[in-house]
């Protein structure tokens, strides 16, 4: 059996990750999602398990300092982080795994699993994006103008990612990073295994 492939997809608050990544799951029951740990406040659309494993602060450093995170970053004054062993099992029994995660942690994964696929989602603009979150209505104006700030610092760190994908059309961007995603499955790093038996049979 084949192993999965690991996709981690980040961008800043308000981009649209999540919706564009909900529609990639609809579409292929493949993927597996991973949910992860945080000690940020459950939202009234949160549910338990499904976007998030809300704990508290105690609980979460207790997961670090037992080495049961994949990686683990502080975000707005909130742990952010993915369970490990989930990860690896659902890889291992040829699912494909998609981790929604924030550039810092992003980075971590990239270092410690140097075959997965990195696909960053850009907002068409700063100016869009505070509209975005204006629009949705759940944050103050002094988090949206830290959002902001945070927002251009995560973009710059974009150019380490395997793609890029700009979420202008939410249906565009979802088309595209579909084809992203059936692409990687051809890259080099993802291959190694079908050029050593094309090298044998010589």
């Amino acid at each position: 059996m084949s192993k999965g492939t690991l996709y981690i997809i980040s961008a800043p608050s308000g981009t649209g990750k999540s919706t564009i990544v909900g529609e990639i799951l609809k579409s292929d029951p493949n993927i597996w999602f991973s949910v992860s740990a945080t000690t940020r406040s459950p939202r009234p659309e949160d549910k338990e398990g499904v976007t998030y494993f809300f704990r508290t602060r105690e609980e979460f450093e207790s997961l670090i300092a037992s080495g049961g995170m994949l990686e683990h970053a502080e975000f707005c004054g909130n742990y952010y982080g993915t369970p490990k062993q989930s990860v690896f099992d659902k890889l291992n029994e040829g699912r494909d795994v998609i981790l929604e995660i924030e550039t810092v942690g992003a980075y971590t994964v990239m270092d410690a699993c140097p075959d997965a696929v990195s696909i960053f989602i850009l907002p068409p603009s700063l100016e869009v994006l505070r509209h975005r979150l204006e629009k949705r209505g759940t944050d103050s104006e002094e988090v949206i103008d830290r959002r902001i700030s945070e927002a251009a610092g995560e973009i710059k760190k974009s150019e380490r990612y395997d793609y890029v994908v700009v979420n202008g059309e939410l249906e565009k961007a979802i088309d595209d990073v579909r084809a992203v995603m059936k692409a990687a499955k051809k890259m080099t790093k993802l291959n190694n295994e079908t050029i050593k038996g094309v090298l044998e049979k010589c």
